[in-house]
């Protein structure tokens, strides 16, 4: 049941989710080949992985849910999870204080909340050490669940990743690594780690 597009319905199917995603995040890490403390950028929407419409369903419960199990992947790899909001956000993105010094990031003075700035990033920013909002960034790889647009944070190139896992709950899910860009014309010889 939803109300105002917030769902109050309670899911029974919490791990299963967490088990697809952390399907997902294991392919993309190996297939980006991340480095500690590169970026991670995540797009979710907790409605569509809940089977409606995309800003439609907000749930608090899928939104901390997913948020944690990515968390906990990416601490553990020891890269950053960088967590986009909604569009009503203008896409910004929730990200721990030192991920936005490290990387030297614009921050912006805003507070997700779930009908502007969606589930997932209010999770993010309820549960992260030191959570603030930036701007813009350009990570290294990126999960979009539930098509939330997450390419304007990949840096150059974006290279798609397959993932065996297509959905997460009954969002379908989008991976991308990036990759250096090729300069030169063709004389240029190529790095094949960077390809």
């Amino acid at each position: 049941m939803s109300v105002n597009g917030i769902s109050h319905e309670k899911y029974e199917h919490l791990e299963e989710l967490q088990a697809q995603l952390q399907g997902v995040l294991e392919e993309l890490y190996e297939a980006a080949s991340l480095e500690q403390g590169d970026i991670l950028v995540m797009g979710c929407s907790s409605s569509e992985v809940a089977g409606g419409q995309i800003g439609t369903y907000s749930s608090e419960e899928i939104g901390a849910c997913l948020f944690q199990s990515a968390q906990a992947f990416c601490r553990e790899k020891g890269i950053y999870l960088a967590c986009q909001c909604c569009e009503h956000l203008n896409r910004s993105l929730i990200v721990e204080k030192a991920c936005m010094k490290e990387h030297r990031l614009t921050r912006v003075n805003v507070v997700p909340q779930l009908k502007a700035g969606g589930a997932f990033a209010t999770a993010a920013y309820g549960y992260m050490q030191e959570p603030v909002a930036v701007e813009q960034l350009q990570a290294q790889a990126g999960i979009d669940i539930g098509d939330t647009l997450i390419g304007m944070h990949l840096a150059a190139v974006a290279v798609p990743v397959r993932t065996r896992q297509k959905m997460v709950g009954e969002a379908h899910v989008v991976c991308a690594r990036t990759r250096a860009k090729y300069v030169g014309g063709s004389r240029a010889a190529y790095e094949e780690d960077l390809c």
